[in-house]
């Protein structure tokens, strides 16, 4: 059912906007869990706690709802990155691994959507790429101010930066293997996070 609150004068009225934020929290956790392919509407609009009606109502069909899971994670990411890298994208790669961390679904949902693209067609391509592009200039100019190593494409180290921070919790299996501790334990973080403090300072000049 689409969220209801009470206004001034004690009226029930919907709120569309709770109820959008409901289905795509829903639709974050059955696409994180099942991948596009296998993720079932009528079990997010059951999440939600709304119907099918209603979420085609707000977002279309799957590939829609999927999209705009994406652009919300994005948008979300990408003010969480900002509020920490302008200091130093090197040496925020602690905080991102923890933002990692906390954002357990969206690695889930990356780690899907990897095994189920086809043809190199990525979902909302020109916003993941203008996110991209905004991280490759901060580091160049970084580089340029003489804050992060240079001599190297800033492509390269952002994508090297990106892989220290996600390929624990994108592949567990291999940090448990490597490390003997799940990548989901307080003690295997705490001690990889000390590590990411330890390398950044090598990204420095």
């Amino acid at each position: 059912m689409p969220s209801q609150r009470k206004n001034l004068i004690g009226v029930t009225v919907r709120d569309p906007e709770r109820t959008r934020r409901r289905i795509l929290d829903a639709a974050l956790k059955e696409f994180s869990a099942r991948g596009f392919a296998g993720a079932r509407i009528s079990s997010i609009a059951r999440h939600a706690k709304a119907n099918k009606r209603m979420l085609y109502h707000y977002f279309g069909d799957k590939e829609d709802l999927f999209r705009a899971v994406l652009e919300f994670k994005l948008n979300e990411r990408m003010a969480r990155f900002k509020s920490y890298a302008d200091g130093s994208v090197a040496e925020g790669l602690p905080l991102l691994f923890q933002h990692n961390c906390d954002d357990t679904d969206w690695v889930r949902l990356t780690a899907w959507e990897s095994l189920q693209t086809m043809n190199d067609k990525l979902h909302s391509w020109p916003a993941r790429r203008r996110g991209a592009v905004y991280t490759n200039k901060l580091i160049r100019q970084q580089q340029e101010q003489g804050r992060i190593l240079a001599g190297c494409k800033p492509e390269h180290l952002h994508l090297a930066l990106a892989s220290l921070a996600l390929f624990p919790i994108a592949l567990p299996q291999l940090t448990r293997v490597i490390t003997g501790l799940p990548a989901d334990s307080p003690k295997f973080r705490r001690e990889y996070t000390r590590f990411l403090e330890t390398i950044a300072v090598g990204f420095r000049p």
